[in-house]
């Protein structure tokens, strides 16, 4: 369901929310945490179940295209945690223990990138161990070194990672351009009110075709 169809959309236009950004003219592709993690039988993170999910990889493998043919920087993320005990993983790990899922020295495959869509030679992976890519990394610093001004968004999951991201993409003064169909959640009720929320306060919504066509073109 895009934003627009929201029953709560007319009313949050007329509150004077979900104003169009636009875009910048120099982009880049944010891939969030995309791993077998979520679209894997029996682990528990899984989003596969949600068809829309399930359809995500696709999506995303066309953001990658277009992104390298346009020369656009890509930014994958990943979890990682090193201490035996979690500790790295903070408070978060007291809300979520399934975490271990991303322990060193506990690899199962599920921390792998998902098979078509991992980074190549000179593209940039940011480690992290929170729900933003920006928190507790250099990600912003080397955005900024590229001159980066708008951030295509995409990858997992909806309500967690790819949220968090997005808001501090937007207070950070980046331009964040959320692809929904690239975009995965358990459940397509949680998935559209993530994006719903997004795009009337921190970011656009944009469709598939949109973004692809932005990135085929590069820099101006």
């Amino acid at each position: 369901m895009a934003p627009t169809d929201h029953a709560s959309h007319d009313s949050y236009v007329a509150s004077g929310f979900s104003h169009k950004m636009g875009w910048g003219s120099r982009p880049a592709l944010l891939l969030i945490d995309v791993c077998n993690a979520y679209w894997t039988e029996g682990s528990p993170l899984d989003t596969s179940s949600n068809p829309a999910s399930k359809a995500a990889p696709a999506s995303i493998g066309r953001l990658v295209d277009a992104a390298r043919e346009g020369k656009v920087p890509l930014v994958w993320t990943r979890v990682e945690y090193t201490e035996p005990d979690m500790s790295d993983a903070g408070a978060f790990f007291c809300k979520a223990p399934l975490l271990t899922v991303f322990q060193k020295g506990n690899e199962t495959g599920l921390e792998s990138w998902v098979p078509g869509l991992e980074p190549e030679d000179g593209e940039i992976v940011i480690p992290k161990r929170y729900p933003s890519a920006f928190f507790a990394t250099d990600l912003n610093t080397r955005l900024q070194l590229k001159g980066v001004d708008t951030l295509v968004v995409c990858g997992v999951s909806t309500s967690g990672c790819v949220r968090a991201s997005t808001l501090d993409a937007m207070c950070l003064g980046y331009r964040p351009m959320v692809v929904s169909e690239a975009c995965g959640d358990r459940t397509p009720a949680i998935h559209d009110a993530n994006m719903f929320d997004m795009s009337a306060k921190m970011a656009d919504v944009v469709p598939e075709d949109e973004a692809v066509e932005k990135l085929r073109a590069g820099w101006k």
